[in-house]
């Protein structure tokens, strides 16, 4: 309320000022660095941050004669429906964030930022680049973690793996040697019930297997996206013949992903995938993490390969083609990403800097990966675009869902690929998609 307050106070204060022309005429369109721009988001965590800090008095200082009118939409999903309608009215707020997939959705109406130093500092922009412009600037930067227990990995006399085969072997070797003592020990914690903790190795491997962040939407782009030889088929081979090797316990289907981690948490389990968040979720569950380490989940077959992992980018700040405070807009983002307002930012959320010169220190556990693999190629992960996604609901393509099919009874998994490609030609062409 404070905010909104805040901002209409704003709001009429400009109209006043443009009513009686007084000093400092915030709408004197001379002045590129005078006047307002609307700066609109979803996230409570960045509003309440913003309000705590005084984000708009801040950049006040910075800009006398400007003014930014935070829009807070309630939710995501209401957010996009929201610039999906302001696209067609010509009414887009001046900054927007967006997200992987949609940079490609409102690249005609959003301006290059290559030339800003906050795309320049930033480490992920130019991997989104959309020909050749980097049409936003990604506030944060997300990984992905395999979480061990380095002392069981000790008493079973195993390493931590670099190549999918020894994965395999590893986790095969942990089930053996724990399962003789315990019955209900699962080498991989996975809960296969709630399907989407299966995302690591459905939603991401893909990506991995040559490096293509991109292979979403490439896959919009043919008729047999799950053929053989394709990425997406290669990938999900290794991953049923991980899941149907036993490693998963007697009933990964029967338990949920609260449930799973809290097995692992009490060493029920020796390994289990989850993002930077998940370590959070293990501290609180775990008597003690002094034990705990990380790696990053190795996709490549052998170890000539380069070793690929997940980075995504995260709310993607950018100026719009509907400003008519271009300038102003920008120098709003620069603003942002400058030691004036993002190192502070940055450590009030939990996600990692994307930020060369305000880099943030990872978690021990989490930094552990990184010195592994020092020489471990990131690879941007792009959550596909609106072409993938309606093929998707066309063909009720559900990666996370398949995941857990693999682990029932009588499941073929060359069938069920070939069974998607027929669905995936017809939807193409019923989509008139290209």
């Amino acid at each position: 309320m404070k905010k909104k307050i805040l901002c209409s106070v704003l709001a009429i204060a400009t109209a006043l000022c443009g009513l009686t022309g007084c000093k400092g005429d915030s709408t004197n369109n001379d002045d590129p660095m005078s006047g307002k721009i609307v700066f609109t988001i979803w996230d409570n965590n960045l509003l309440t941050y913003i309000d705590e800090n005084d984000m708009v008095g801040k950049f006040k200082e910075k800009y006398p004669n400007a003014e930014v009118e935070v829009e807070k939409i309630k939710d995501d999903t209401e957010y996009w429906n929201s610039m999906k309608m302001r696209t067609s009215a010509n009414q887009l707020p001046d900054v927007m964030f967006n997200k992987p997939f949609t940079l490609s959705r409102f690249k005609d109406y959003l301006l290059d930022l290559s030339d800003t130093e906050a795309a320049k500092n930033n480490t992920l922009a130019k991997g989104y680049a959309i020909d050749g412009k980097v049409l936003g600037v990604p506030m944060t930067a997300g990984y992905e973690y395999v979480y061990y227990w380095k002392d069981m990995f000790e008493e079973a006399n195993v390493e931590v793996p670099t190549t999918w085969e020894e994965l395999k072997t590893v986790s095969k070797t942990l089930q053996d040697y724990y399962s003789a003592k315990d019955p209900d020990f699962m080498a991989i914690a996975l809960g296969a019930k709630d399907e989407w903790p299966d995302y690591p190795y459905m939603e991401f491997m893909p990506a991995l297997v040559n490096g293509n962040g991109q292979n979403w939407n490439d896959m919009a782009k043919t008729d047999a996206p799950f053929a053989e030889g394709t990425d997406i088929n290669i990938a999900y081979h290794r991953v049923y013949d991980l899941f149907t090797s036993g490693v998963l316990g007697k009933d990964p289907l029967g338990l949920s992903k609260d449930q799973a981690t809290n097995l692992f948490a009490q060493k029920k389990s020796a390994i289990t995938a989850l993002g930077d968040w998940g370590l959070q979720d293990i501290k609180g569950a775990a008597e003690n993490v002094d034990d705990l380490g990380t790696f990053y989940l190795p996709v490549r077959e052998s170890s000539s390969e380069p070793f690929r992992y997940v980075v995504q980018g995260d709310s993607f700040m950018g100026v719009t083609t509907h400003s008519k405070k271009p300038e102003l807009a920008k120098a709003f983002v620069e603003w942002f990403y400058s030691d004036a307002w993002y190192p502070g930012y940055i450590n009030y959320v939990s996600s990692a800097s994307s930020m060369s010169n305000f880099p943030k220190e990872k978690d021990p556990i989490l930094a552990e990966s990184d010195k592994a693999q020092p020489d471990g190629v990131a690879v941007m992960y792009d959550g596909g675009g609106d072409d993938f996604t309606a093929l998707q609901n066309e063909t009720t393509f559900d990666y996370k869902k398949l995941g857990s099919t693999m682990l029932t009874d009588g499941f073929d998994l060359d069938a069920a690929l070939s069974d998607l490609d027929a669905k995936w030609k017809a939807a193409r062409e019923k989509l008139n998609i290209k």
